[in-house]
């Protein structure tokens, strides 16, 4: 069985996935790429095999009768989470809480950094092509375990460069020691610069501290 997700969506995903033998596949933003991947495994014979898929904007997909985010199938999914919890005593909150004292806790955000005009495009431009001249090796004084450009289509690891089977997009990811991720992309539609982060400790006070420092580095790395 196969979940689709995005590369700036949580990555509590692929914990629970890891647990259930359920392999999670990480697509570009955009519900065409989950579509896509449902496409791939109905070509092989096989569309029973994806079950789920969502995007970091509360987009959700179950079955393969639509190719975009589905809301009265997400809330059918919902009310019938409700009934199965109340039946064990459980509210949607609970269910919510045990699963992150099962996988720990996650928790995700983005930034914004505003850039209009023509001027701007060209301070985004300058400001990617920086970060990946830099080769960041330490953000918030955690060491860079992997980083990914989607634009190389390359993802550079402990034991080297192997590809990533993804169209080229002009995206950075970062992944910390500690499991934290940091996403840089220029936004596809506004003048902006999208900082995603995930960030995972063990209670709120750690995850905002984290959240707190890596997004002050990152904003110093973009100059």
């Amino acid at each position: 069985p196969i979940a689709v997700t995005t590369i700036v969506s949580t990555k509590l995903t692929n914990a629970i996935g890891k647990a259930y033998g359920v392999k999670v596949i990480n697509v570009l933003t955009g519900f065409k790429y989950i579509g896509e991947q449902i496409a791939i495994v109905e070509a092989e014979g096989h569309p029973e095999r994806f079950i789920f898929g969502f995007e970091e904007s509360y987009g959700y997909l179950a079955g393969t009768h639509v190719r975009d985010k589905d809301a009265v199938v997400g809330s059918m999914l919902i009310v019938e989470m409700a009934s199965w919890y109340k039946q064990k005593g459980m509210s949607l909150v609970d269910a919510l809480d045990a699963l992150y004292e099962k996988y720990g806790l996650y928790c995700e955000s983005v930034a914004n950094f505003q850039f209009e005009g023509a001027q701007g495009m060209k301070i985004m431009d300058g400001m990617m092509k920086k970060l990946r001249a830099d080769k960041v090796s330490k953000i918030a004084g955690r060491p860079v375990v992997d980083t990914i450009d989607y634009l190389e289509s390359t993802e550079t690891t402990a034991e080297g460069v192997r590809s990533v089977e993804l169209p080229k997009s002009n995206v950075l990811e970062y992944l910390l020691d500690n499991g934290c991720t940091a996403i840089v992309r220029p936004s596809g539609t506004e003048p902006k610069i999208k900082l995603y982060l995930s960030v995972v400790g063990k209670d709120m006070a750690e995850i905002d501290a984290r959240a707190r420092e890596i997004g002050d580095d990152v904003k110093k790395l973009l100059g």
